[in-house]
């Protein structure tokens, strides 16, 4: 239950919403569910501002769950770009096929449902109930997490998994009405986002700054984080993975990298190899018996 200052700070953020929500191709009903399912999807641990180009051009080739679930893996892999961690493409297709199979090409509305399609987890299922369908469910993001401990517990969200502290939170603080609710998740995701980020908030251009028991509190352990430090990029597995797959994406539909081009990609032939054969295990590469490399059909 919501109590006056409660109250007040949906209010401030409503209205701040309103005037400062960023035009994203997928907001203000402008996408189908399905749409608004790819934007999500595409969107975990990628910034905003890099999707819409990719998601924009996802769309415009496969509007729907049923054009997706028909199209050619390589055209997928390449599609997904450099959006990074690529297995989500492939995920992302294996929910498009189930939707095709299972509902008809229509995204199920249902918590249940949507949970138990490939690569949707409850943030995901959550968001397209929300943002896709106007229904009330509590959001629970990195972001979400970060203002509602900030404004309403005075605390830093120190990352991890979501407690069941910030769960409870989310769910208390969530509005009666299912349209009010809507507005609620997504101002609050929006101002984690631009407003109140981790390391540097802009409390001064914030609009609940009056009412932030985190502000007022002096901004305890600003930045503190439970997690591990991000792992660096240059010199990981994950580098080499991508140098391969834009290596692939370059090369003519249905083109084959030989295995002397493969090898001048990276030094370390060991570390290589070992990334070459991840990808073949997810499926994002397949491996010839001359060494080369093409992207699967």
């Amino acid at each position: 239950m919501m109590n006056d200052t409660d109250t007040d700070i949906a209010l401030r953020l409503a209205a701040w919403w309103e005037s400062n929500a960023r035009d994203l191709p997928w907001r203000f009903g402008r996408a189908t569910a399905w749409g608004v399912l790819v934007s999500e999807v595409m969107s975990q641990q990628t910034q905003m501002g890099r999707v819409v180009p990719y998601w924009t051009a996802w769309m415009e080739r496969w509007p729907d769950a049923r054009a997706l679930a028909d199209a050619p893996k390589a055209e997928v892999i390449t599609a997904w770009g450099r959006l990074g961690y690529p297995r989500r493409a492939l995920r992302l297709q294996e929910c498009a096929r189930t939707v095709a199979e299972r509902y008809d090409g229509a995204l199920p509305r249902t918590y249940d449902e949507l949970v138990a399609l490939p690569g949707v987890g409850d943030y995901t299922a959550s968001a397209v109930m929300s943002f896709a369908f106007g229904e009330r469910i509590a959001v629970i993001d990195t972001n979400i997490r970060r203002v509602l401990a900030r404004a309403f517990r005075g605390e830093e969200s120190l990352g991890g998994s979501a407690s069941q502290v910030e769960r409870e939170t989310a769910r208390r603080l969530l509005p009666e009405s299912d349209k009010v609710s809507v507005v609620w998740n997504q101002a609050v995701m929006e101002l984690g986002a631009t407003v109140c980020t981790a390391k540097a908030p802009l409390c001064e251009s914030c609009p609940i700054a009056g009412q932030c028991a985190f502000l007022r509190n002096g901004r305890p352990g600003l930045g503190q984080r439970r997690t591990r430090p991000r792992q660096r990029f240059q010199g990981t597995d994950r580098q080499v993975r991508g140098l391969v797959l834009e290596a692939l994406r370059g090369l003519p539909s249905g083109g084959t990298l030989e295995r002397a081009r493969v090898e001048r990609l990276w030094e370390d032939r060991v570390q290589l190899d070992a990334c070459v054969a991840s990808l073949d295990d997810d499926g994002l590469v397949e491996m010839l018996p001359d060494g080369s490399l093409r992207l699967p059909e």
